[in-house]
């Protein structure tokens, strides 16, 4: 079983908007609400490839009661420890005339003491059946900034791959804990890095510098220019196919179950990065975030060249 990880998940609310303007009223049709985060876009992912993951993280309130509600309506397991403040609303308004997206997003929730506490003993109850753990996203306030260094501190003891899609101090401390693969986009390695920019030549020796810490493999995300996947003994190019993006929104996540899917099915370092590959253009090619079409994502595996380097 993957259990996914989504510390601060979210009711994502998206706006289409002709012509958005800033200081500006506007007359909009009803938008479209779903139970968001990173990791729960995972978990919907893996499902359509076949999977039954079981998400966890924190809900709370009227908000956290919707998500759950969506959860059990999507037919997704899921095990979340409830707290006492209100899980997080984002907006997001897109211009579609303008190609733009102009996002607000609430920082979320403050965890307790408590609270964090019953999450450790559900979480090390769900190790038991697990056989990967994917945690993505952002950290709600209230917990450590190396918290995702515990967990995969705990899912290393268990002997359990541990995949993380997080950024920032968070992703700085959770290398630490010695995650299976990291999947920053090229924003994310730079800040990693401290650099404004990295060469091709650059963000691969950064990956090997970070596979030198313990960590398995770093698959960066490249949108168009497709992808990497670096490792101790190995370095793969994926090159895509051109496509009509529709919403690039949730690709990476769905790169994230791709890879998670692959290697739970036990495929090579090529084909892992293939499937990580074809789930995040199918997820481009969707209006929906969080995705895909499978039949779509096996025609695409055949289209994305890969090269050792």
């Amino acid at each position: 079983m993957i259990v996914t990880v989504t510390l601060n998940p979210a009711i994502d609310v998206s706006y289409r908007v002709p012509r958005f303007q800033i200081d500006k009223g506007h007359r909009v049709e009803n938008g479209s609400k779903t139970a968001g985060g990173k990791g729960l876009n995972v978990s919907r992912v893996l499902k359509q490839l076949g999977s039954e993951p079981l998400c966890t993280g924190f809900l709370g309130g009227g908000s956290g009661a919707w998500i759950e509600k969506k959860l059990i309506d999507e037919e997704l397991k899921h095990s979340f420890v409830q707290i006492d403040e209100e899980t997080r609303t984002c907006l997001a308004m897109i211009d579609e005339h303008g190609g733009t997206q102009t996002e607000l997003m609430e920082k979320g929730p403050v965890v307790n003491e408590q609270e964090i506490e019953k999450f450790q003993v559900s979480f090390k109850h769900l190790l038991e059946e697990a056989t990967m753990v994917v945690a993505s996203g952002s950290l709600p306030a209230g917990l450590p900034p190396d918290f995702y260094r515990e967990i995969g501190e705990w899912a290393r003891a268990a002997n359990i791959p541990f995949l993380l899609d997080t950024s920032g101090k968070s992703l700085e401390l959770g290398v630490e804990g010695k995650p299976f693969l990291i999947k920053p986009n090229k924003e994310e390695l730079c800040q990693y890095t401290g650099k404004s920019d990295l060469t091709f030549q650059e963000m691969i020796d950064a990956a090997k510098g970070i596979c030198a810490k313990g960590v398995e493999y770093v698959l960066i995300s490249l949108g168009a220019e497709g992808a990497l996947l670096v490792g101790h003994a190995i370095t793969l190019r994926a090159e895509i196919p051109v496509v009509s993006v529709i919403n690039p929104v949730g690709s990476g996540d769905s790169m994230v179950a791709g890879m998670a899917f692959a290697l739970h099915n036990h495929y090579d370092s090529v084909e892992c990065l293939r499937w990580a590959c074809a789930c995040g253009i199918s997820n481009a090619l969707q209006a929906t975030t969080g995705t895909i079409d499978p039949q779509v994502v096996r025609k695409l595996l055949s289209q994305i060249k890969i090269s050792t380097l």
